[in-house]
């Protein structure tokens, strides 16, 4: 063969095995399955930031606790900030559930936002799992076959709190609400537990979500002479509404502040000496046992902070779905992955031997704490005493009275 035919053939059998080797690793790469994809949309800025920090992080350790893969696929973290506006939220879940190949979105903080991501979700048949949400609408009229609550809901903060300050004395109430559907939610809820336990309900106000002065509202419950003012409201707004009520001497001239939804970073950010005493529900705390201060020096490793209850949650429900998506097989049918997340029993850092129910509600033991005084403190993270240990079905509302359209009476 002369020399240019055989560098002609050569580099035509190149070429071939060249095209062959591509072939094949497009067939294996076709066969290999793509990374299952999961997601956490929250109040990442704005009243709600210093809470939802650390929630991505939360999720890897998830993640990491699986083995990093399940059914031999990585999974692929998506995150978002959805700025408490329900139109924002509703946006970003359509564009992950339809074009990121997103089956499962967690967080989900500001129950408007968590509603109007519900509709979603319920449309497109694929999940979420409110971790930040406390609207109990969510596993009431507007709960989900592929919809989860997972941390707490205004029946059960108002069920824990609520009743153990009425038994304390406190039987006249004035509420400073945030004007959106938490804020109505939580005022409804635990002025139904004050009425039924013999209070009175002397009056609300409701104040808009961005305020940042409180002044007239704190007037408004002062006048009305009532024992308890109870702070429908959460994050900024409460450690403001708690700042603020103590420059007007409220506490000093006798009438108590009741926290109705309180985490550990905010009392961290009032410090003990504003926040002590304050009664409270959490459903985790970093130190209340091995697991729980073990789990909580991994997290600071990933995010030098005190973790909140919603990290934990986030934690919590991303692995449980990985668990269901790895017995079932598949993450393909919504309503499978739920089925078995329905079955299998939740047990981890955070939840021992909880349940997901019909409605979406996962029962759990919600714990009431008091805050401790500086003198009782031994360091900045040690800021809480147990009160009590509230077993799930005593915490949360009973399954046949929340209207859930698909649960059968």
């Amino acid at each position: 063969m002369k020399v240019g035919n055989a560098l002609r053939y050569a580099g035509v059998v190149a070429a071939a095995l060249g095209l062959t080797a591509v072939g094949l690793a497009a067939i294996a790469q076709a066969q290999t399955p793509g990374p299952l994809k999961i997601a956490v949309m929250d109040g990442f800025s704005g009243v709600y930031g210093d809470l939802t920090a650390g929630e991505v992080e939360a999720m890897q350790m998830a993640i990491e606790d699986v083995g990093g893969k399940v059914n031999g696929r990585s999974v692929e973290i998506l995150s978002a900030d959805h700025q408490t506006k329900p139109d924002v939220g509703a946006a970003i879940a359509r564009k992950w559930y339809d074009v990121d190949g997103v089956k499962m979105i967690t967080g989900l903080g500001t129950s408007s936002v968590a509603l109007a991501v519900r509709k979603v979700a319920q449309e497109k048949g694929l999940i979420d799992i409110n971790t930040g949400a406390a609207s109990a609408d969510l596993t009431g009229p507007a709960c989900s076959e592929t919809g989860a609550h997972w941390v707490y809901d205004t029946y059960s903060l108002a069920h824990v709190t609520g009743e153990a300050l009425v038994k304390a004395g406190g039987d006249s109430w004035y509420f400073l609400t945030a004007d959106y559907a938490f804020g109505h939610a939580l005022e409804r809820d635990v002025s139904e537990v004050v009425k039924a336990a013999g209070g009175k309900v002397l009056g609300s106000v409701r104040h808009p979500l961005d305020t940042q002065d409180f002044s007239s509202f704190l007037l408004q419950a002062q006048a009305s002479k009532a024992k308890i003012i109870g702070l429908a409201n959460a994050g900024q707004n409460t450690i403001n509404s708690i700042k603020q009520a103590g420059e007007f001497g409220i506490v000093k001239g006798g009438q108590k502040l009741a926290g109705l939804l309180v985490f550990a970073t905010d009392v961290q950010s009032l410090t003990l000496p504003v926040a002590q005493g304050l009664v409270l529900t959490e459903s985790f705390y970093w130190d209340l046992n091995d697991e729980t201060r073990a789990w909580t020096k991994r997290y600071r490793a990933k995010k030098d902070r005190l973790p909140s209850m919603l990290t934990a949650g986030v934690y919590s429900s991303t692995l449980h779905y990985l668990k269901a998506v790895q017995a079932v097989g598949s993450d393909d049918d919504a309503k499978k992955v739920m089925a078995k997340m329905r079955e299998l029993p939740i047990n981890d850092v955070m939840t021992k031997n909880g349940k997901l129910r019909e409605d979406g509600r996962v029962v759990r033991d919600m714990y009431l704490f008091q805050v401790k005084a500086p003198s009782e403190s031994k360091g900045k993270d040690d800021i809480y005493k147990l009160i009590a240990t509230v077993p799930g079905d005593k915490a949360y509302r009973p399954l046949n009275e929340g209207k859930c359209p698909f649960v059968k009476s």
